[in-house]
């Protein structure tokens, strides 16, 4: 089979501004694309009420199902404690572009090899989206933009707020009431950069947040909840993301928080904020030219 044909506008051009669906083509040529060129992908799921990310690879392509192992290096096998009829999201980057949907779990299979960790058999998703490689690149914010952003620590109910309600047009404000409510704290903090994949936010580091005396306690490897407004008047965006480093300023005053974004492929809803993200970086490039794309993690 040949290379995925990618998508073209009416004028033989991508809309960078969204995600392309690919209607008309047949998940299952992206699927077996995937499956006989090796791609490794990245299944993202909820878990006993937190966000978990595992490497995978596409084995097997059937009828109306196909197979993922982890692919995780250790000697010890990676657990990925996930349960019959659960959604979780896949995304994988080939070619011009990052492919991204939401399918359940139809079975789970052991394996002959025990350092594998067994097989998860997925269902073949309805469609399949794509974001274009350029909106994973980091945008710094334009510098006539100040980006408040508010950042919590994330609790099981939160996810239930999110899941629940993330397309109605007068959620956010609501949301972010509710949740703040149930967090014991959340702190301000001011977007530096992002892209579709991540971002990177500043933090003073003698904040104390807003609900109790304490200072930041953020550490690398933890999940958190982010609320901003990237332009002014717009709605407000919210997502999940995953501390990946955290780096003090030059006074030790502050400390940068390089995020990764999770969860939003694994759901219709999140597609829907991803695509506004991608619709960010791309105004955000716009405004910053002559300025260069920062090179993404």
């Amino acid at each position: 089979m040949g290379p995925i044909r990618k998508p073209t506008g009416r004028a033989g051009e991508v809309n960078m501004n969204e995600m392309v669906v690919l209607r008309g083509v047949d998940p299952r040529e992206i699927l077996r694309t995937a499956v006989d060129k090796k791609v490794p992908a990245i299944m993202s799921y909820l878990s006993k009420g937190k966000w978990h990310v595992a490497k995978v690879l596409l084995t097997e392509l059937g009828a109306d199902r196909f197979s993922i192992e982890s692919t995780h290096v250790e000697k010890r096998p990676h657990p990925i404690n996930i349960q019959m009829n659960q959604p979780v999201g896949i995304s994988f980057k080939y070619e011009y572009g990052k492919f991204v949907f939401d399918t359940t779990v139809a079975d789970l299979e052991p394996s002959s090899d025990s350092a594998s960790g067994g097989t998860i058999v997925l269902a073949v998703p309805d469609r399949v989206e794509v974001v274009q490689r350029r909106s994973y690149f980091r945008v710094n914010v334009p510098e006539s933009l100040r980006v408040n952003v508010v950042l919590w620590h994330r609790s099981q109910k939160d996810l239930s707020i999110l899941r629940s309600s993330a397309t109605a047009k007068d959620e956010p404000e609501r949301q972010t009431s509710e949740m703040t409510s149930q967090t014991h704290n959340y702190y301000q903090g001011i977007l530096v950069d992002i892209s579709a994949g991540g971002a990177q936010v500043i933090v003073d580091a003698g904040q104390a947040p807003v609900s109790s005396a304490q200072v930041p306690d953020f550490k690398k490897g933890q999940f958190i909840g982010l609320r901003l407004t990237p332009l002014p008047y717009e709605m407000p965006l919210m997502f999940n993301a995953q501390i990946r480093n955290i780096l003090p300023t030059a006074d030790n005053k502050s400390v940068y928080l390089g995020l990764q974004i999770v969860g939003l492929e694994s759901s219709r809803e999140g597609r829907q904020v991803l695509s506004r993200i991608v619709g960010v970086v791309e105004r955000y490039y716009r405004m910053n030219q002559p300025g260069r794309l920062m090179i993404a993690n």
